[in-house]
């Protein structure tokens, strides 16, 4: 019997996933896998939380080794090995040992390319200090600049990997500064839920700057473009990634628009001996259908196994991608998938936008965390295009749990019937998801007309009155400029003192605001309530005063 020829190109993640699904396939074959780097199988994802000392052990993030996996996958991985051309014809790879510089030329029957991605530098006058954080080796180097003590470091970029970078810096006591040329922290999120995060990180100390960017790193600070000056003994970069697509590029491959590499639905390139998985291959996008870039580890991993099952000729599925995330931001929880409200609206998507601020569990049981959630629903169609979630314990499992129900193509009223587990210490017997359904529902049937928090001024300069319905002590907190107070309990009996025209109803979270719309609307009232309340707006409104001219001079060291 010949044994197949297996070739993977790519030793982290999704690599190793399609060479060991193949091995369990196929205990014949043999399989080869080149990685560039000097690691195969380590935990990418938990490069910041060793840099902050939260896990303390370099070796365990090192889940596997070339000598374990050839103990028990008989794989031959050569690491510090590249992959330097593809023979198409010849269905060959040649590659380099980058220690020794000799090159060897590799028959396959079916090559597999999971080369990953590679962080954007930015070009700019002393970049040559901005460090990475993207495998062992830049943890190595990250590692041995802190040896020295830095005493301020900036993080470049506030997407999801650079706020991990923020909160461990800052817990090895390193004054950090942040810099995000978007005009919030986590762009993929929208503002009114970005900005209480960045209000968080600005209440532990760090120094955030929106909207400007880094435009020189000197000896031990960085100038930005509103002129401003930071300290920065120690300089982090997470801007953005690109696919590693260079090899494909020169292997003929196609490419798609995004610049990843374009498979088909069995992760099958435009030749049919060569499969493409992870960060360099463009995904079909769940909400549009259309291809896009992904960069997620679960969805890397995945697709290796699907690939390998698809190589050894199993039918599979490919689910389309709706890059699911999260992460934690100095002990709030960050949480989202499908799109935001931002992207929608600029392809003119006709949605309804809903918020509410559950607890995590029930009131009554000591340590409940209020949590806010966004959800983004198709007005047509009542499908779910995206959530949001910001808050303490609990938001991760409402957005798996939301995420299973797009999945599955469960709409956003039937969230409301969903059977999900609840005991006090838990959840509610109206889960936060179950209390979206209700809201979607009552969305769905124009029971509560509603209003976003960022159409208020447009609808007072129409002529429109805002009527805040919640107690004094609540009003006593903070208020809506110019808005008409009159608490629900009283509503009914002060009707004659409402004037005429739209009516924008608010309370604080929006629960008591349905109650005294649906009021209003059976006394003849055009009234709409402000989707998430007090909150939402406030939220919002302090969103925008985060961008703001950063104070002349060096920030002190």
């Amino acid at each position: 019997m010949t044994s197949k020829r297996y070739l993977i190109i790519g030793g982290v993640a999704g690599g190793m996933s399609v060479a060991t699904r193949l091995r369990r396939l196929d205990e014949h074959a043999q399989i080869t896998v080149l990685e560039r780097g000097g690691h195969v199988s380590f935990a990418n994802c938990g490069l910041p939380y060793h840099l902050g000392g939260v896990i303390e052990e370099r070796s365990s993030l090192l889940l596997q080794t070339p000598e374990s996996l050839r103990s028990r996958f008989d794989l031959d991985v050569r690491v510090r090995t590249e992959a330097v051309a593809i023979d198409r014809a010849a269905r060959t790879v040649t590659a380099r040992d980058l220690t020794t510089g000799e090159q060897t030329v590799l028959p396959f029957d079916a090559l597999v390319l999971s080369p990953g991605s590679v962080p954007i530098r930015p070009p700019m006058p002393g970049g040559e200090r901005m460090l990475s954080l993207w495998n062992i080796d830049d943890l190595d180097a990250a590692m041995s600049r802190l040896e020295a003590k830095p005493r301020t470091a900036l993080v470049i970029g506030a997407g999801f990997i650079g706020l991990e970078m923020v909160e461990n810096l800052a817990h090895r006591g390193i004054d950090v500064a942040l810099v995000e040329l978007a005009d919030q922290v986590l762009p993929p999120v929208d503002p009114e839920m970005a900005g209480p995060v960045a209000q968080r990180l600005i209440d532990r100390g760090v120094d955030v700057r929106l909207g400007t960017e880094v435009v020189e790193i000197g000896p031990g600070s960085a100038m930005l473009d509103d002129g401003s000056v930071v300290a920065a003994e120690f300089v982090l970069g997470s801007v953005g990634v690109r696919p590693e697509t260079g090899l494909a590029r020169a292997a003929g491959l196609e490419l798609g628009e995004r610049g990843g590499i374009r498979v088909d639905d069995r992760l099958r390139t435009s030749d049919p001996h060569i499969w493409a998985i992870g960060d360099a291959v463009e995904k079909v996008d769940a909400i549009t259908g259309e291809h896009r870039l992904i960069a997620l580890a679960g969805l890397a991993n995945r697709h290796g196994r699907l690939a390998a099952d698809a190589i050894t000729g199993r039918d599979i599925r490919v689910r389309d991608a709706l890059g699911t995330a999260v992460v934690g931001v100095m002990g709030l929880t960050v949480a989202a998938t499908g799109w935001n409200e931002k992207l929608l609206r600029s392809r003119g998507r006709d949605i309804r936008v809903l918020h509410t601020h559950p607890a995590s569990h029930t009131g009554y049981y000591p340590g409940a965390e209020t949590m806010s959630l966004k959800l983004l629903v198709d007005a047509e169609t009542d499908l779910i295009l995206g959530v949001q979630g910001v808050g303490g314990d609990g938001v991760d499992k409402r957005i798996d749990v939301i995420a299973t129900a797009m999945a599955g193509g469960i709409t956003a009223s039937e969230l409301a019937e969903l059977e999900l587990a609840y005991a006090p210490q838990y959840s509610s017997a109206k889960d936060p998801v179950n209390m979206l359904g209700y809201v979607a529902m009552n969305a769905a049937d124009g029971l509560t007309p509603s209003i976003q928090w960022h159409e208020v001024d447009r609808a007072v300069e129409a002529g429109a009155t805002v009527l805040d319905i919640r107690t004094a002590g609540e009003v006593d907190e903070g208020a809506v400029p110019g808005s008409l107070r009159i608490p629900l309990d009283e509503l009914r009996d002060r009707l004659d003192e409402l004037p005429e025209g739209r009516l924008v109803v608010h309370c604080k979270v929006g629960q008591r605001g349905h109650t005294a719309v649906r009021l209003l609307a059976q006394h003849g009232r055009d009234a709409v309530n402000l989707d998430g309340g007090y909150l939402t707006w406030r939220a919002g409104i302090d969103s925008r005063r985060l961008v703001a001219p950063a104070p002349a001079g060096t920030r002190a060291a």
